[in-house]
């Protein structure tokens, strides 16, 4: 499978419009999200290729979406990769045990990040 669409979920005006830059010049379509809470709702209702989701949010955070995404009948079979914040080993470990696929560390490195996404699809 191709991956076409992809959700960023980040609670940052500025991070959301970065990684929606970054993306859509390499031809990827973007959904922006603001929380967990509707990175659930939307995922269900969008049905993304890959979800990005940032781990430290306000109300439900990045792991706590992640595990019902992944959990959830309909939106399972959408892979998530994490963003956290660099050198937070044990956050990369809870977002791999709530079901994420893969991780990425902020700042972003694009080469790496588009190398990630290309091997999920």
């Amino acid at each position: 499978m191709a991956i076409k669409k992809i959700m960023v979920v980040d609670d940052s005006p500025t991070e959301r419009a970065y990684m929606q830059g970054m993306l859509t010049k390499r031809g990827y379509e973007v959904v922006l999200v603001d929380s967990g809470e509707t990175a659930i709702e939307r995922s269900k209702a969008d049905q993304p290729d890959l979800i990005l989701m940032d781990v430290v949010m306000p109300g439900l955070n990045g792991f706590q979406a992640t595990r019902a995404i992944t959990r959830d009948e309909s939106t399972k079979h959408i892979p998530v990769i994490i963003c956290t914040t660099k050198d937070q080993e044990t956050d990369k470990i809870w977002g791999l045990r709530q079901g994420a696929k893969d991780y990425v560390t902020k700042p972003l490195n694009e080469s790496e990040l588009i190398e990630k996404i290309k091997a999920l699809g």
